[in-house]
Order: structure tokens, then C-alpha cells, then sequence
């Protein structure tokens, strides 16, 4: 492999880079310095997260920029506020043994007075997310009739994101004759689809093949009941005590509500979600990149773009929603050569989940099993031992109490006393999973058998026909009961109407929260009824399909006191339809 002087790089760059700890490019850098260098082709790039994307194009910038001119010359559009300060920090380390060269990075939940004064002042490169480059574009503060230099950083993740409408405008006001280097991890249609729109004639550079995941992640697939899937998390913590991961979730509403559960369980936890302030989401990040926390519980935008090293574990607590999503969780971690695992804590009804993502990544999953209480207690001795033997003693600050200790510890033997130290700690680990359930499997068939008795059934007037599943049901029920810890049980999606069951303590709480709701303008009625014997339910669902057209959901009924409602999730609910032949006609 080439250093980085053979690539054209004058030796001040080489030296901040070496200050910095760089000693040879990666490939993406190997390739694409160069053809930045000594072409004005466009390009297209790929490489996976964590493999050094932002030196391979902000090096050759840095290296062309004309230091003598205060005009912006180098825009680089990243998806969220965090990758953009991340990139503006980088290119000031990468360039400060170069006079004149100013770099300033706009982006939304900053004073953006400031960031106009400093655009007055003059920088070569401004770095920054789309919604704030399109309002300083609009305010006549950000002119970019004279760049180079367009590079659009993680191209797929502002997609997803929905910036295509703020790329287009910048794209817009950008001279014809600028070189565009697009960078991304994945290759959706939808990153094609700009580079055929914007781009010319584009170079292609791949490191390593298309939308794959990291050779050095391992991908391993828990399978418990929905019931289950936050003991399970714990486990998975407390056999791996020097984790340093990211837990993903799929709502805001899900990542406090599982953070808040780690931290009063006594873990090393945070969560980063959309709901905090800049100034919050810098806070934990401080605390996450000095290893304060060893758990950081995230959504997916909030955690797009972190540049985080030495992450040990990614945990989906729930699968994304697009497959892409699942190549940038991962990728996550092991970077730099490390090993790296991606754990993914899924039901029995998910696991067809698994097989996209497995042709997406080009890897398997492998089945692992929830660990027991014996294999978590003796991770957990070993590690307290480790502790132990590698702990620095500071002499000055003991040596005055020793007589005292030794005085009062001359009765109990060697043996005993090193047994008894170490259970001062790990009696909590002993005493907690003494008799540990096993969590492994999905035993939602289990739980239907014992339904009747735990739950109450209830009839909506909502199915297939307003595009009604499962996971709507219950993210309709979730935004209204806002309850923790309450258990939803059996879901039948039917053409005109539904059928759910949410524990029977909150009965009349779900009837309240459903009071006077409505779904798409049309109100929604929600009532208690009672699971039919098999032979009667094709005659039922004939009667509640009549009742539907005549604007009812029972005959008979009183007033429907129900609506759109619902259970918080909590870390026991569990979703189910039901197996019959004919529940399924």
C-alpha cells in the first residue's frame, strides 16, 4: 500500500496527517486522492461506513484549494449536524500547517447569525447539512456561483432522510463546471437516479462490492418472544461487561423508553433521539466518545452520521424499516481492522425480516442462543477477576490505613478472604439470576392458548381495506393509552375491521382512550367483545361486515365510547394473528 507522500500530497498535509496518527490510506483513500488529483471527472464512490471516506475527499481538496482567494470554492453536503462537524473538524486538523485556509460548518439548531458572520469573513470550504445551506442560500449569504468543488458526503442517508427536495435546490444554484463527487455506503436506485441527473460521464470506485457489509462484522439473530425482548437486551449487556455499543430502535418514543429502562436497571446508559437540543444530543455525545456511557440507545436519524471508534456491539432491538438502514447500523462497528458483532433481537414473526437483509449484506445471520443466568454470572466472576489483578494501587494514599485493615483482617484466612471480596460484588450478579427463566423462543402460541383469561378482546372498525396491519394497529394504539407495561395480545387484521386484545386490567382505559378518536377524518369505533367459537366466526365476520356498511360495528350496541387509542409497548407486549385455517379465510 502507497503513503500518503506518493499520492500527490505536499508534505504539510502529510505531516498533520502523521501528527494525527495516519500512516497509510485505506483503499477508498488510495484510489479516489489520486483521481481527485489529476482529474475533473465526476465521481462516484463507494465504501462502507468507518472506512476513511472524509480524508479521501477533503485531502485533494484541501490540496487544490487556493489559499489566496476568500471565495467559497468547496461545498460538501452531509445528512445531519453531527457528521457536518465531524467533517469541518477533520479538514481544520488535516489543514493546519496551511496558511489561509478557513473552513466554516453551517448546519440547523446553531445561531445562524454566527454562522453569517463567518461566511462574511470568507471560507474556501463550507461545510454543511441541506436544510440550513438552502436557508442561507435563500438569505443571499452562501453563494456558490464559483465552486469547484461539490461533494455530496453519504448520499443515500440525506435520501432517506428526505433532502432529494434541498439537493435539488443547491444543485440548482452550483456553475455547470464544477467537479461532483458523490460518496456513499449503499447504492439505492434513488442515488443513481441523482447521479444520472446532476452528474457527467462519473468515474466509478468501489472498495469492496456494493451494498455488503463489513468483512469484519459478524451478524447474530436472538429469537424471543416480543415479551422478552428487554430482558433479553439486559442479558446480552451483562455477558458482555466491556460493551461499548449502540442500541437501535425504530421511534423516539422507543429509545427513551428503553434508555430510561437501562438507567434505572443500573446501566451505563443514554438515549439520542430527535427530541433533544443541540446542546443535549453534545452533551451525551461527549460523554459516549470518552466512554462515560457504555450504551447509547438510538433511532437511526438521530444516529446518522456519528463517527464513533471502537464500538464493540450494534444491538437492532427492533429491525429497520429499509434494509440500507440495516448495512449503516451495522457498519458501525468494526472499523479500523477490529472485530466487530451486529446483533439483531427478533420474534418468530420477524425472522422472514432476516433474509433480505442477509442478500443485502451478502453474510448469514447465525442463530445464537439468549444466555442463562450460570453463563452470565461466570462471564461476570471473570471479568471482577480481571478488574482485580490489573488494578493500579496507589501506595501513598493506602499505606496509612493498612495496619488497621490488617489488623482487622488477621482472623480470616487466604482463601477466604479472596472468596469473600469478590462476592462483595458479584453476589448481586448470584442473587439476580437465581433461578433465570430461559428467554429463548417465541412463545406467543403459549400465550394465545392462556388469552381468554388474561386479556380483553376488542372490535375496531378499521382493516385491510384502510390499509390496516398489525404494526399500525399498534402504533395507533400506542399514541393515545401512553401506558407503560401494558401487554397487547392477539391482532386479526380482517377486510373491514379488526380485532385486538390488550390486558384486562386496562379495559376501560382502552374504551376511554378510544373516546371521540378518528383515522383519516373517518371516526373510529372501538368496542368489547368476545373471541366466537370456531363455527360461528365466518357468521360473525358476515354480520360485522353488514354492520360496517350500516355504520356500526355491533347490533344492537349503545353509543361507542372507543377510538383510535391505544397501550404504550412497554417490554411485554406481544402481536399475534391467529394460526386457523379458518381464522385466515
Amino acid at each position: 500500500m502507497s503513503l500518503f507522500s506518493e499520492l500527490g500530497l505536499r508534505q504539510a498535509v502529510v505531516n498533520a496527517l502523521t501528527d494525527l496518527g495516519y500512516e497509510q490510506p485505506t483503499p477508498i483513500q488510495e484510489q479516489t486522492i489520486p483521481q481527485i488529483l489529476t482529474s475533473q471527472n465526476d465521481l462516484k464512490a463507494f465504501a462502507q461506513t468507518g472506512t476513511g471516506k472524509t480524508a479521501a475527499f477533503s485531502l485533494p481538496i484541501i490540496e487544490q484549494i487556493d489559499s489566496d482567494s476568500k471565495a467559497t470554492q468547496a461545498i460538501i453536503l452531509s445528512p445531519t449536524r453531527e457528521l457536518a462537524i465531524q467533517i469541518g473538524k477533520n479538514i481544520k486538523e488535516f489543514s493546519k500547517y496551511l496558511n489561509n485556509i478557513n473552513v466554516i460548518t453551517v448546519y440547523g439548531g446553531a445561531n445562524i447569525e454566527e454562522q453569517i458572520r463567518g461566511l462574511k469573513k470568507g471560507a474556501q470550504i463550507v461545510v454543511g447539512t441541506p436544510g440550513r445551506t438552502v436557508d442561507l442560500i435563500k438569505r443571499k449569504h452562501l453563494k456558490l456561483q464559483h465552486i469547484k468543488w461539490l461533494v455530496l458526503d453519504e448520499a443515500d442517508e440525506m435520501l432517506n432522510m428526505g433532502f432529494k427536495e434541498d439537493l435539488d435546490k443547491i444543485l440548482e444554484v452550483t456553475p455547470q463546471e464544477k467537479q461532483t463527487l458523490l460518496f456513499s455506503a449503499t447504492f439505492p436506485k434513488e442515488v443513481d437516479a441523482i447521479a444520472k441527473n446532476y452528474m457527467y460521464d462519473p468515474v466509478e470506485i468501489s472498495a469492496g462490492k456494493r451494498n455488503i457489509g463489513a468483512d469484519s462484522v459478524t451478524h447474530e439473530y436472538y429469537l424471543v418472544s416480543e415479551r422478552n425482548r428487554y430482558p433479553a437486551l439486559k442479558r446480552l449487556a451483562d455477558v458482555n461487561p466491556d460493551i461499548y455499543g449502540i442500541v437501535f430502535c425504530r421511534t423516539r418514543r422507543e429509545t427513551k423508553d428503553i434508555a430510561a429502562k437501562l438507567i434505572a436497571d443500573g446501566y451505563n446508559a443514554d438515549s439520542l433521539h430527535g427530541d433533544l437540543s443541540q446542546a443535549q444530543r453534545d452533551i451525551v455525545m461527549e460523554k459516549f466518545r470518552a466512554k462515560h456511557l457504555q450504551i447509547l440507545v438510538a433511532t437511526d436519524v438521530a444516529a446518522r452520521g456519528l463517527d464513533v471508534n471502537d464500538l464493540t456491539h450494534i444491538i437492532n432491538y427492533k429491525l429497520p424499516d429499509q434494509t440500507e438502514n440495516y448495512t449503516h447500523r451495522s457498519g458501525r462497528t468494526g472499523r479500523a481492522g477490529k472485530e466487530g458483532i451486529s446483533i439483531a433481537i427478533i420474534t418468530n414473526k420477524e425472522k422472514g425480516k432476516l433474509r433480505p437483509i442477509e442478500k443485502k449484506i451478502s453474510k448469514s445471520f447465525t442463530h445464537k442462543q439468549v444466555p442463562n443466568g450460570r453463563e452470565i454470572c461466570e462471564k461476570q466472576l471473570f471479568k471482577l477477576i480481571e478488574k482485580v489483578k490489573d488494578v493500579e494501587v496507589n501506595d501513598e494514599q493506602i499505606n496509612p490505613y493498612l495496619e488497621n485493615i490488617y489488623a482487622q483482617l488477621k482472623d480470616i484466612d487466604h482463601d477466604e478472604l479472596i472468596k469473600r471480596f469478590v462476592s462483595i460484588e458479584f453476589n448481586q450478579f448470584l442473587s439476580y439470576y437465581e433461578d433465570a427463566d430461559d428467554l429463548n423462543g417465541d412463545d406467543s402460541k403459549e400465550r394465545r392458548r392462556s388469552s381468554d383469561e388474561n386479556f380483553t378482546r376488542f372490535y375496531i372498525n378499521l382493516g385491510k381495506m384502510d390499509r390496516l396491519n398489525p404494526a399500525k394497529l399498534m402504533g395507533i394504539i400506542n399514541e393515545n393509552l401512553n401506558k407503560n407495561d401494558v401487554e397487547i395480545g392477539q391482532i386479526e387484521i380482517l377486510k373491514s375491521f379488526s380485532f385486538f386484545e390488550i390486558d384486562k386490567a386496562y379495559a376501560d382505559e382502552t374504551l376511554k382512550a378510544f373516546k371521540n378518536a378518528d383515522y383519516n377524518g373517518r371516526a373510529i369505533i372501538v368496542e368489547i367483545t368476545t373471541k366466537p367459537k370456531r363455527r360461528d366466526r365466518n357468521r360473525s365476520r358476515r354480520k360485522f361486515s353488514s354492520d360496517r356498511r350500516s355504520g356500526g360495528g355491533f347490533n344492537n350496541r349503545k353509543k361507542s365510547s372507543g377510538g383510535y387509542g391505544s397501550s404504550k409497548k412497554g417490554n411485554r407486549y406481544s402481536s399475534s394473528k391467529p394460526t386457523s385455517r379458518r381464522s385466515r379465510r
